[in-house]
C-alpha cells in the first residue's frame, strides 16, 4: 500500500492539469493523455488531473444510443492503463471516464488512483445539465455517492465535475470533509449562437464563481477544461480551455490559454490554508443553526 499523508512531512504538494484537444479516436486520446501525465511527472507533478470525458470527443452534443458504447466499467481498460502508470510513476491520478455501472445505468465519473495503482474511489457527477449541445441527462444518472474527500499520498483532495462547479453547496461540503484542494475536470465552451461578448462574460463568470469557492472555503481550486472545436465547422462547440489554479484568496496562480494544448504545474503550500482561514474565519463563523431551509427547493 502507498504511504498515507502526514501533513507534518511536507508543506508543499505539486499538482498538474492536462488541457488537451480530443479527436474521435479513443486510443489516440488515451495515448495523448498518458504522454501528458508522464511529462507532468518528469517536471515534478505529484497529483495529475485529466479533463472531463477526455478519452473521446464530447459526445453529449447529440442524443444517440451509439455513444453508450463508449462507456466502460470500473475497473476497466482505462482505469487499468492509468493504474499501471500511477504505480510506475508514483503519482496520484484523477481519471474522468464514462462509467457503465450496470446495464442501462451510466455515470459521468472521476476515478482517483493512488501512487501504488490502487483505486481509492470514485466521484460521480451530481449535477447533470441538459441544454442545447449539452444533453447530459440522456446519458448520465446523477451521482449517488455524495461529496467525497480522498486522502491521497500527497494531499486530501475533493473532486467535482463541470456543472458541479456552479454550486456553492458542493464546494462547501467538500471543504467540510477536509479537502485541501478541489479539482474540477470540465468540458465547457461556446456554441454557434453565442456572440463574442456573451462568451467572454460567461468565461469570466465561470472563473469568478470558482474563485469564490476558493475564498469562501479557504481551499485551492484546480480546474482543467478541454480545448478546441468539436462538431461540424459551423456548428458544434468551441471549448475555451482557460484551465487554472487559484489559491485560497482566489488569486489565480496559473492559467492556460484558450486555444492550445497545455499543461499547468503548480506548487500548493498547505500552510497557506491555515493562515488564510485564521485571517478569514468563514468556517468558524458559520451559523449552522440557521441553515435548515437550504435543503428546500425554494422558500415559497
Amino acid at each position: 500500500m502507498s504511504k498515507k499523508l502526514n501533513p507534518s512531512e511536507s508543506t508543499q504538494f505539486k499538482v498538474a492539469l492536462i488541457q488537451m484537444s480530443c479527436c474521435s479516436e479513443v486510443e489516440q486520446n488515451l495515448t495523448k493523455a498518458l504522454k501528458g501525465v508522464r511529462s507532468a511527472v518528469s517536471k515534478g507533478a505529484e497529483i495529475v488531473c485529466l479533463q472531463e470525458l477526455f478519452s473521446s470527443t464530447y459526445f453529449c452534443q447529440s442524443e444517440d444510443l451509439k455513444h453508450f458504447d463508449l462507456a466502460e466499467p470500473i475497473p476497466g481498460p482505462t482505469t487499468n492503463m492509468f493504474s499501471e502508470a500511477a504505480r510506475e510513476l508514483g503519482v496520484v491520478l484523477i481519471v474522468p471516464i464514462f462509467e457503465r455501472r450496470a446495464p442501462g445505468l451510466f455515470h459521468n465519473t472521476a476515478v482517483i488512483i493512488d501512487t501504488d495503482g490502487s483505486l481509492l474511489g470514485v466521484y460521480r457527477k451530481m449535477h447533470i445539465p441538459h441544454d442545447p449541445l449539452y444533453y447530459e441527462k440522456f446519458y448520465f444518472t446523477p451521482g449517488d455517492l455524495g461529496y467525497l474527500v480522498f486522502e491521497t499520498r500527497f494531499a486530501k483532495i475533493g473532486i467535482l465535475i463541470c456543472w458541479d462547479q456552479w454550486y456553492p453547496e458542493a464546494a462547501r461540503l467538500s471543504a467540510l470533509g477536509g479537502a485541501e484542494i478541489l479539482f474540477y475536470p470540465s468540458a465547457i465552451g461556446s456554441g454557434p449562437s453565442d456572440n463574442k461578448t456573451d462568451n467572454l462574460i460567461q468565461q469570466e463568470s465561470w472563473q469568478t464563481v470558482q474563485r469564490g469557492h476558493a475564498i469562501a472555503n479557504g481551499i485551492f481550486i484546480a480546474t482543467v477544461n478541454r480545448v478546441g472545436h468539436e462538431g461540424p465547422v459551423e456548428e458544434g462547440l468551441d471549448f475555451w480551455g482557460k484551465s487554472f489554479v487559484c489559491d485560497p484568496q482566489g488569486k489565480v496562480i496559473s492559467e492556460a490559454s484558450g486555444q492550445e494544448d497545455e499543461m499547468l504545474i503548480v506548487s500548493c503550500n498547505r500552510e497557506v490554508l491555515e493562515r488564510y482561514r485564521k485571517e478569514w474565519p468563514f468556517l468558524r463563523d458559520r451559523r449552522i443553526d440557521s441553515y435548515g431551509s437550504i435543503c428546500q427547493r425554494f422558500a415559497d
